[in-house]
């Protein structure tokens, strides 16, 4: 198949300050950008061989002209450990929508976050919760990662499907998450019943999950409906928090 081909503008110092924008990389990442109308765009750039594979995940025309450059100029520009495939997208950060607007869209789970703070744990959350059609993630706006190359890596495109939610006070966000008629359930290794026990059939949830080791806050455990916990073997004391979030979420896609 005969891809439409990019006229490409020569490619300035990668290397210079990005004005305020973030630079996604990857092919999931870049391409879901791309693909998003929603998402500003700046500057692509890419080697020769990414732009072919770019292109077979997302065909051209694209909103922006891609810069052909060497590898070695992302090497530079990126972060040491960045896997970027040789695709790098300078973008500005989304806007999330209002959380009306967004318990209106679907009848899909909220996943809440309490404080938790890894940005690949916050990516490989928002993974599984585009693939098990989560209407949206909330998190506490002071203890959660900003939108960074590594979480949206992590995300493999699901930045682009799942808004994330900042909110100053998460207990204020649980109060409004239960007037809008969801059922608040909190994942705690403690909870008297499991997920499959707790009878939510026909019930819209929104799960809050805990930081690894601490799980959840006082007041958010209290705020809480109800608490559960996953049937895991005395042998493990936890999963890792996006491992349990893709179990319960797999878990409520069920009922």
């Amino acid at each position: 198949m005969r891809h439409q081909r990019h006229r490409h503008r020569p490619a300035p110092d990668a290397t210079g300050p990005s004005e305020g924008g973030l630079w996604l990389y990857g092919h999931h990442a870049v391409s879901a950008a791309l693909a998003n109308p929603a998402r500003r765009l700046r500057r692509l750039l890419v080697t020769r061989t990414a732009e072919q594979e770019l292109a077979e995940r997302f065909s051209p025309p694209w909103r922006i002209t891609p810069e052909l450059v060497e590898r070695q100029r992302l090497d530079s520009l990126l972060p040491a450990d960045a896997i970027h495939q040789g695709a790098a997208l300078l973008v500005e950060p989304l806007s999330p929508p209002p959380l009306e607007k967004v318990l209106d869209h679907g009848n899909g789970p909220v996943l809440v976050l309490d404080q938790v703070t890894d940005p690949r744990n916050v990516g490989a959350i928002l993974r599984s919760a585009a693939a098990f059609g989560a209407a949206a993630l909330v998190v506490q706006d002071r203890h959660a990662p900003q939108e960074t190359g590594a979480l949206a890596r992590a995300a493999s495109g699901a930045l682009e499907v799942v808004p994330i939610l900042r909110e100053v006070n998460l207990a204020r966000a649980l109060e409004a998450l239960k007037k809008a008629g969801l059922w608040v359930v909190g994942l705690e290794a403690e909870g008297p019943v499991t997920l499959a026990q707790s009878g939510l059939s026909g019930r819209r949830v929104a799960l809050v999950l805990g930081a690894e080791g601490e799980g959840l806050r006082r007041l958010t455990r209290e705020t809480c409906d109800e608490l559960v916990r996953l049937p895991i073997k005395p042998a493990m004391e936890s999963l890792n928090v996006s491992a349990a979030a893709a179990v319960a979420l797999y878990e409520l896609a069920r009922e």
